[in-house]
């Protein structure tokens, strides 16, 4: 079996175990993570560095210039979508964590987290449909910076959402899901994604694939993050 095939294979077993086809877009932050709570509560100084990074935010790269192989969906379509990754699959973006040490003080309280980052997007940006790569783990986003007039809106799985300021949302993005945006200001979410609960068997691959994808996704893509922030 080569690395496509397992990962493949244990994205399905982790789907099954989570209820298949069936299984919900979004989740109740208190019943499933309440956690992330410390996150929401935390809004104010997490928006503070938001808004001085959407200040330099031609510094901050491209997702697909650090990813080549998200280009099909961040290249996709006119404008920018940026990135400014905080940890990354495990691996820590340690300059970024500087720059932003509210925001890495409550992440750092938070267990189970897998990766986290701002996501600025352009005015006009939208991103097409498409499904995360990885079964392992729950996205969140915490609204920091959303127009008031015609805000973009998120859909999974055909259900949307549209994001507020303060306000966190939780869903599977493993799901088909898309971003249509139209309007004129940009958009600034903060993500964060945490371990999906599983039986045990399931989490101890989790936890190992972690480790794995730190160092064969997380630190290469974080160095040329650094580098193009540093250029």
């Amino acid at each position: 079996m080569n690395i496509a095939d397992a990962h493949r294979w244990v994205n399905t077993w982790f789907l099954k175990t989570a209820g298949g086809d069936g299984r919900p877009a979004y989740y109740d932050i208190d019943s499933y993570y309440p956690q992330l709570r410390q996150i929401d509560r935390a809004f104010p100084q997490i928006k503070a560095e938001a808004m001085a990074l959407l200040g330099r935010r031609d510094e901050v790269p491209r997702l697909h210039e650090t990813d080549p192989g998200q280009e099909c969906i961040s290249a996709a379509t006119p404008n920018d979508w940026r990135v400014y990754y905080l940890t990354l699959a495990g691996a820590k973006a340690e300059p970024n964590q500087a720059q932003c040490p509210a925001t890495t003080r409550v992440l750092d309280q938070v267990p189970g987290v897998f990766q986290a980052c701002f996501s600025i997007l352009d005015p006009g940006k939208s991103v097409p449909p498409h499904r995360g790569p990885y079964g392992g783990y729950l996205r969140y986003h915490l609204g920091l910076i959303v127009p008031d007039n015609d805000p973009p809106q998120l859909k999974v799985n055909g259900q949307p959402y549209t994001w507020r300021e303060g306000e966190g949302v939780l869903f599977d993005d493993t799901h088909e899901h898309e971003v249509s945006n139209t309007c004129a200001e940009p958009r600034v979410v903060l993500i964060v994604d945490i371990f999906r609960r599983m039986p045990l068997p399931q989490t101890l691959v989790n936890h190992g694939a972690r480790r794995l994808g730190a160092r064969l996704y997380g630190q290469p893509i974080l160095r040329n993050a650094l580098e193009r922030n540093a250029g």
